[in-house]
């Protein structure tokens, strides 16, 4: 017993010996070496480090075991250094691939969390320390903000077998000395959307890498991509979304087959490319996502072969097929997705045929149609449906039924937005106690939100807006919602009907409320939401004062609409709201001066209330910030504009219309070199527009209506205005005349520069404004000239579903001032009424084939009316009264079947009026002061002058004597009491020598009878 004593003694001294020796002499067993503590702290001197992640390294006191400091490990017996992760992981879905917009929703949603991920990143450069660490064989560097490229002697850490540099801001070339780490098994660059490679000739030394992801990094210049790839035998996880290929050589021998997923999406790649039959090689594909290419035709029928896929994903490609039935047959699917293809056909075959394992299903943004099947019921793995802008045309009742059966324990998202869903929301809705997210807007969804969907307690989302519900919401309805963080039921005629010390039991993020009856006092549970960010509680019958409390409630608050009630009061100071960033409180009725806002605020509206004084001291007060929209427009705010307009640089649109502002523009508001639109109407602003205004050369929209500018209209604004749509210098005392320059503006839809004083002809070249030949713009298509319509009120409305007009303008038509929205996109507009313009109307101005409205009237313009007016196809509004104009009526009118006013009165046109359904159906008015005949004037175009009879003696000869006496007296009394007073008044002078014209016309029949 002695000597096995003796043995395990000697055995363990022995252990020790050499575990001294590993040590180099140090004690270590579980404590770092004193080099590799050494290499540590140079590697953390190098960093930046703004959140102080690594205040445990120390190298003192208790800080001196670094085996023990954060995000080290360490072999347990050696204490060399295993592992060191010092990866800043990121918990939501913002990727290389993620849109501005949707980076900015994700943010404001998540903004603590990712500020507090962006103070977490550590800078700085990577130390060469790292080669110290012989043994080190897992570095996570990921979500950081290194900047710099990749360092080249990471290719050297021979024993590397995890590398993850995710997200790291690492920039430039990927070093080829990566492919020297033959033991590595993982590696990790994506959403390093600045790294590149010219080729891929070093992948293949990475024999041993079971995981490749290489998202974000560009490989455009690649050519060998597919063929370095099939060297890698090993290879199980392969992922190369967004690397901006577009070609593919196939090997010849497939040398990856065990791959199990693989992600191409985000790419180039079209139907011709031969990249699908090699994936349909790989037969042991189980996930596979080609999302987001240029995938064209039919679903391809090699996707068959890959029997073993459990989720697919062909979203966003251009599939125009309908969907097949063989891809029900797949027995092991649990996620497919074809969203947003073109695909057609009925929804209802492939749906009763689906493989019972499946849990997510998106046929969202298609063109399918057809109702969900009865068979649909027997999916009851079924977790999450998309069937968005599918034309269903189903009862909602009847899908509740279906749904009711086993899918109804498991559902956990259902989308069914814009299906045409109609009939009303059943009680049934509360036996889906699983369900977390419930879309059902812009339907035809109409009746009472049941008092059953207060029961689910598992909702966290919640969208029902653009319906035709009705009645109320009361604390039943809410009651057991504790988990819900966004409810939108906008654009519905509800009424919430709480207790006015009533305590919601959920935090919401998003609350939308648009046009539901709330008031008429303010809401004051709104004050316990603490982590609201979204709230659009606009049109919604409040008649109160905001609390002042409520600014402080919600300090994650970044999106605020309460416009369109009767909300009175002033509104404090809301530069602490830092939070905020779209402030909407336009159309109510607050006063007071103009609030402090804070330097992160990009949109504010307070148009259209009873705001006044001065806003200078708030704008020129040291502001800087990111301000893009400001629309102050209808209040009574006064003194001359502020000259301090070079602090706002992001600034996009700028509206103080109908306002009290006096004196000059501000030369400063040249510096505005984002400024897309600017509005100045109604106020009385003077002198000449400043130069400096050119800088501007983005304008879309500039409005100076009503106001005293003079002086010649700059040409610049033609030269450097290439985008502009809407000009309108109306009612003011321009004079010069019609700058030639403006024909530049092939995109000018709409231009107005009524009552001025401008002379001249208008010049031939008019015929250039290119967006008034070409007729109505496609739905949804962006006016020629503008790039970005992707900010609130920033330029010419496309037709927009769910939101308020980007635009609107007020122009006159048919004699009214008429406000356009929605329409403005289908305006095009001349109008050069009251001005002093003079010679012919040039016939080019009948080549604006699609233009709506053309108002010439009260100038000096003459000549006859162009015989091609009938071209005009589109034309509604031609106003030349009050002119010059002669001759007859060109016969083209007729052919302006769209025509519903036509004003040709007081000019010196004769002959008949031409026949057509419109032009008899105007007013007598449209033509009179003219010599014209025929409907709808009175007068009739074959009327004739009856002939006297034949007399004999001395009484013919007393008839005639007397018949020259009286014509004789006549011209006498006409002298003295027409011809007179006719010199000094154009209207009767014209119409008195139409009179004598036919007076004189008797005569001479008269006189000729008689000789």
């Amino acid at each position: 017993m002695n000597i096995v004593v003796s043995f395990v003694l000697l055995e363990l001294l022995a252990v020790a010996t050499i575990s001294l020796s590993f040590c180099g002499g140090a004690t270590c067993l579980g404590h770092c070496i004193e080099s590799e503590r050494e290499a540590l702290l140079k590697f953390k001197k190098d960093l930046k480090d703004p959140s102080n992640r690594l205040v445990s390294w120390n190298g003192a006191g208790d800080g001196a075991d670094c085996c023990k400091w954060s995000g080290v490990v360490c072999d347990n017996f050696t204490g060399h250094v295993l592992e060191l992760r010092l990866g800043n992981p990121l918990n939501h879905p913002i990727s290389y691939h993620t849109s501005p917009a949707q980076y900015s929703i994700i943010y404001r949603t998540y903004g603590a969390e990712y500020e507090a991920y962006e103070r977490s990143k550590f800078g700085g450069k990577i130390n060469p320390s790292l080669l110290h660490f012989q043994h080190l064989n897992y570095l996570d560097l990921s979500g950081n903000s290194f900047g710099g490229g990749i360092p080249r002697f990471l290719g050297s850490m021979g024993k590397l077998k995890y590398l993850n540099l995710s997200g790291a801001g690492f920039k430039g070339m990927i070093p080829h000395q990566l492919g020297n780490l033959s033991k590595l098994q993982y590696l990790d660059l994506v959403e390093n959307s600045e790294l590149y490679v010219d080729n891929l000739s070093w992948l293949p030394g990475l024999s041993l890498l079971q995981h490749l992801d290489l998202g974000g990094v560009n490989l455009g210049k690649a050519f060998d991509w597919s063929l370095a790839i099939n060297s890698l035998s090993s290879l199980r996880v392969l992922r190369l979304s967004g690397c901006q290929l577009d070609h593919f050589h196939p090997p010849p021998i497939v040398n990856i087959s065990s791959i199990s997923v693989l992600d191409l999406s985000s790419n180039q790649f079209d139907q011709n490319s031969l990249v699908l039959s090699w994936v349909f090689g790989l037969s042991n594909l189980v996930y596979l996502d080609l999302g987001s290419n240029d995938f064209q035709g039919s679903i391809p029928v090699g996707l068959q072969n890959l029997t073993s896929l459990r989720h697919l994903d062909l979203s966003y490609n251009d599939f125009n097929s309908s969907i097949p039935n063989w891809l029900a047959s797949f027995s092991n699917l649990v996620h497919i997705s074809l969203r947003s293809n073109s695909l057609q056909g009925s929804i209802t075959g492939f749906l009763a045929n689906l493989s019972a394992s499946i849990e997510v299903l998106d046929l969202s943004s298609q063109q399918l149609e057809g109702q969900i099947p009865r068979s649909f019921g027997r999916l009851c793995n079924l977790r999450e449906i998309s069937l968005s802008d599918v034309k269903m045309s189903q009862d909602i009742s009847e899908i509740l039924d279906i749904f009711s059966s086993c899918i109804s324990d498991r559902l956990e998202s259902w989308d069914m937005t814009g299906c045409k869903i109609f009939g009303h929301l059943t009680s049934q809705i509360g036996h889906f106690k699983s369900l977390d997210s419930l879309f059902l807007s812009h339907n035809s969804i109409s009746g009472l939100i049941p008092s059953s969907l207060g029961g689910l307690s598992s909702l966290e989302r919640v969208v029902l807006s653009n319906n035709t519900l009705k009645g109320y919401l009361s604390e039943i309805h809410l009651a057991n919602l504790s988990k819900l963080v966004s409810f939108d039921v906008s654009g519905n005629a509800l009424t919430l009907k709480v207790g006015p010390d009533w305590i919601p039991p959920f935090q919401l993020e998003k609350l939308d409320l648009q046009s539901c009856h709330l008031g008429p006092t303010f809401p004051f549970w709104l004050l316990s939401q603490n982590v609201l960010g979204y709230l659009d509680i606009s049109r919604s019958g409040i008649q109160d004062t905001v609390p002042a409390r409520f600014w402080e409630a919600s300090p994650q608050l970044y999106f605020l609409n309460f416009s369109n009630s009767r909300i009175n009061g002033e509104i404090p100071n809301l530069s602490k709201a830092t939070g905020l960033r779209t402030v909407d409180l336009s159309s109510n009725n607050l006063s007071g001066t103009l609030p402090l806002i804070s330097f992160q605020l990009e949109s504010i509206d307070l148009s259209n209330n009873a705001f006044s004084g001065s806003i200078s001291p708030v704008l020129c007060n040291g502001m800087r910030g990111e301000l893009q929209v400001l629309n102050l427009e209808n209040n009574s705010f006064s003194g001359e504009i502020p000259d301090c307009w070079m602090n706002f640089l992001y600034l996009r649109v700028l509206n103080l219309g109908n306002n009290n502002f006096t004196g000059n523009l501000p030369p400063s508001l040249g510096s505005l070199g984002s400024l897309t639109l600017l509005h100045l109407q109604k106020n009385s602003l003077s002198g000449r527009i400043p130069e400096s205004l050119s800088n501007c050369n983005r304008l879309v929209s500039l409005n100076m209506d009503g106001n005293q500018f003079s002086g010649d209209i700059p040409t610049w604004i033609g030269e450097k205005f290439s985008s502009m749509v809407i000009l309108n210098l109306r009612s003011n005392i321009f004079d010069g005349q019609f700058p030639t320059e403006l024909c530049f503006l092939t995109s000018l839809q709409i231009l107005d520069l009524g009552y001025n004083n401008l002379s001249g002809a208008i010049p031939k070249c008019i015929s250039n404004l290119s967006a008034m030949v070409t007729v109505d713009y496609p739905l949804g298509d962006t006016h020629p000239g503008i790039t970005d319509c992707s900010l609130y009120r920033s330029c010419l409305p496309r037709p927009r579903s769910f939101s308020d007009p980007i635009e609107k303008a007020f122009l006159v038509m048919k004699g009214k001032e008429l406000e356009y929205s929605t329409i403005l996109y289908l305006v095009a507009l001349i109008d050069l009424s009251k001005n002093n313009f003079s010679g012919e109307i040039p016939v080019e101005v009948t080549d604006l084939v699609a233009l709506r409205s053309l108002n010439l009237s009260y100038n000096h313009f003459s000549g006859r009316i162009p015989d091609s007016i009938g071209a005009m196809k589109s034309i509604e509004v031609i106003d030349f009264s009050n002119n010059q104009l002669s001759e007859e009526i060109p016969r083209s009118v007729s052919n302006l079947t769209f025509l519903n006013l036509l004003n040709l009165s007081y000019n010196y046109l004769s002959g008949e009026i031409p026949t057509s359904t419109q032009l008899q159906s105007f007013d007598a008015s449209c033509f009179i002061g003219n010599d014209l005949c025929g409907s709808p004037l009175s007068r009739n175009c074959t009327e004739t002058v009856p002939m006297p009879q034949d007399g004999n003696g001395e009484d013919d000869e007393d008839e005639v004597e007397w018949f020259y006496v009286s014509m004789a007296l006549g011209c006498v009394v006409g002298f003295w009491f027409v011809i007179g007073p006719l010199i000094v008044n154009r209207r009767w002078r014209y119409m008195y020598s139409v009179f004598l014209d036919r007076l004189g016309d008797k005569c001479s029949t008269a006189i000729r009878k008689f000789k």
